[in-house]
Formats: C-alpha cells, sequence, structure tokens
C-alpha cells in the first residue's frame, strides 16, 4: 500500500533521485531519538550538478530550482532514515541553506524558498520549520546550493 506522503508525492509530479551516497568520511543522516538530522545535499538534478553563482551565474529562479532538487534529495535521505516509510515523519523541523553567491546578492531566502515551499508541497502544514538561509563565497565542487535539515519522526 502506498503511503500518504508517497501518494502526495506521485500528485506533485515528482519522483525522489536515489540518497545520495557522502562524498566523504561522514553519513548521510543520523537519528538521535525522534530527530533525524540529514547532511547537506548538494544541488544536483537528473543532468548532474547544479552549478553557479547567485548574482552572476544564476538568477533568484535557478537558484530557487537547485534548492529545490536539494529538497528532494533531503526527502530522499529521509525515507531511507524512515525505511521507506515517509508517513513516519511528523514535522520538519528546521532547514539550513547555503548561497553560492556574491558579495552583493542579498537574496538567498527567496532562492532557500525553492525547498522550503518544497516542504510545505509534500509535507503540509507539518512542513512549515524554523530556517536560516546564508551566503557562502564558494560551495563544493562549485554548486549553486547546498541545504541541511532536522526532521522528527512519530
Amino acid at each position: 500500500m502506498t503511503g500518504k506522503i508517497e501518494a502526495r508525492l506521485a500528485e506533485l509530479g515528482l519522483t525522489l533521485p536515489e540518497a545520495p551516497a557522502p562524498a566523504a568520511n561522514y553519513v548521510p543522516f543520523v537519528q538521535v531519538g525522534k530527530l533525524v538530522f540529514v547532511s547537506g545535499q548538494i544541488s544536483q538534478g537528473p543532468d548532474g550538478l547544479i552549478k553557479g553563482k547567485l548574482g552572476a551565474d544564476l538568477d533568484v529562479e535557478a537558484g530557487a530550482m537547485a534548492a529545490r532538487a536539494c529538497g528532494l534529495a533531503l526527502i530522499a535521505q529521509l525515507r531511507a532514515a524512515c525505511d521507506g516509510d515517509l508517513d513516519r515523519v511528523a514535522r520538519v523541523v528546521k532547514l539550513t541553506g547555503f548561497v553560492n553567491s556574491t558579495p552583493d546578492f542579498t537574496d538567498q531566502p527567496k532562492v532557500i524558498n525553492g525547498c522550503s515551499d518544497l516542504m510545505v508541497e509534500v509535507f503540509g502544514e507539518s512542513g512549515r520549520h524554523a530556517r536560516a538561509a546564508v551566503s557562502a563565497p564558494a560551495l563544493p565542487l562549485g554548486v549553486a546550493v547546498e541545504i541541511e535539515a532536522i526532521f522528527e519522526l512519530h
């Protein structure tokens, strides 16, 4: 039987990527009690890494799409942490988003909205979360966005 969250993903026409393997000496997620801490997920789509610097190479809309891709990867990692059952998710607690941007770019919150909006689309009211959206002069592999998350399970 398909769970409510999986059905919602299908209704939205969203397919989760495979949960990416860690690129270094860390784990993709850690569960402590009812909380799942998901390591930073970099912007990557079906065609590969989404690279660029906001305020130079990319506009806010492209950045928000990169953040949305990070959100899909976060949910994929979460699904792995939940043994495939996303209905175990009680709420999205917090997102921390890093935006590869020029020193004068100030729309980091609008970029990270791409991920925030996705969480609310998928999880409804339980997707509303605390958040930080900060600038970074560079991100791993030249990607546009990296986002980490904390989720609570039932």
